[in-house]
């Protein structure tokens, strides 16, 4: 049995059971990491301000989510290549997000192709688009996430290039040869199969990811679909409001886990003014250094609808398959509903910005 209380345990032992290389893959953010460190840190410059003697004999965690009901504001955020961690990847992960009645973001850079996944998958699926040079693969992947009945198309816009991940190259990691980009195997291209003989995650991206995107983009994505349109790698308050003004359905406050530009702002800080631009107008998330239910409820306070992870799960997932998921999210479930009953809030909807304060 896995002997863990918390996800930094999981951590450890996630370290301990990975390849060195891929552990950093995983863990590492870029340049010299200051964003990937204070998405941690921004936490914990937040306090909590409990409210007593309100009652808190009951406390439910459930929240809708563009429709759809969650038993917990916890989603697994899209993260590439789950294999790294365990050989069953995204099979293990869908398994545990359906249990724990949340759901998944499935990346386009998964380890396992997205039928597969849906197949597994007990809960609702979101699909995380990164736009191809080439529009019909784009195109392709938008049809096979509708047949695959996922709910939302959940466009990421901060990796025109990719950032420069130095532990990366210090490691040289290349996939091993029984991992690959499962989704985009079908489409046969050269550049769409190299990386699976390469080092040069960096040559993938370039080559294939569209750096020309705009706004426009946004509203030929949605002319080809009806599923609702999220824009995730938001952190300024001006693009929130033009991504509601293109159509989106909702937004996802992140910084790429600290792995794209480093520097950028910690997204919990950045949420406050997303969340008052926004006004309600649509849902807002957020993903980035959450690893207690504190974190999550923080992110409650400030306006989140929901909270997505993705180190944390891979943790899990390194350590103990479907199980240590299945783990990480109860652990992290049963941390918010503590902190809620403590800060005196029976529901998720009661967690206001009266309940935290910047030190």
């Amino acid at each position: 049995m896995i002997r863990a209380v918390n996800v930094f345990d999981f951590e450890a032992i996630a370290r301990e059971r990975m390849t060195p290389s891929s552990f950093d893959y995983y863990a590492g953010g870029a340049e010299d990491e200051v964003t990937l460190s204070e998405n941690r840190d921004a936490f914990r410059r937040i306090a909590l301000l409990p409210r007593v003697l309100v009652g808190a004999d009951r406390v439910q965690t459930a929240v809708e989510v563009l429709g759809v009901s969650l038993a917990c504001p916890v989603g697994l955020a899209p993260t590439a290549l789950n294999k790294l961690a365990h050989a069953d990847g995204e099979l293990a992960a869908a398994r545990a997000a359906g249990k724990a009645g949340t759901l998944m973001c499935c990346s386009t850079a998964s380890s396992t192709s997205l039928e597969d996944v849906a197949a597994a998958a007990g809960g609702p699926l979101w699909f995380q688009l990164y736009v191809y040079r080439d529009r019909e693969v784009t195109r392709d992947l938008v049809r096979r996430a509708e047949l695959a009945r996922c709910k939302a198309i959940v466009l990421t816009v901060d990796t025109p290039r990719l950032g420069r991940r130095e532990r990366d190259a210090r490691s040289g990691f290349s996939l091993p040869p029984d991992v690959s980009i499962s989704n985009l195997e079908r489409y046969g291209t050269p550049e769409a199969l190299r990386w699976a003989q390469t080092s040069s995650f960096t040559e993938y991206v370039h080559k294939l990811f569209d750096p020309t995107l705009t706004w426009e983009s946004v509203a030929w994505l949605k002319s080809i679909t009806s599923l609702p349109l999220l824009i995730k790698g938001i952190l300024s308050a001006d693009d929130a409001a033009l991504a509601i003004d293109h159509g989106a359905s909702g937004i996802v406050v992140s910084n790429h886990g600290g792995r794209q530009l480093d520097g950028a702002m910690a997204t919990i800080d950045a949420l406050p003014a997303i969340t008052a631009r926004v006004a309600g107008r649509v849902p807002v998330f957020l993903d980035g250094g959450i690893r207690r239910g504190t974190d999550v409820f923080k992110a409650l306070a400030l306006g989140a609808r929901a909270v997505f992870i993705g180190r944390a799960y891979l943790w899990g997932l390194a350590a103990d398959g479907e199980a240590g998921v299945t783990r990480v999210l109860e652990m992290l479930r049963a941390e918010l509903e503590l902190t809620m009953a403590l800060s005196g809030c029976q529901t998720v909807a009661a967690i206001t910005p009266a309940h935290v304060s910047l030190r």
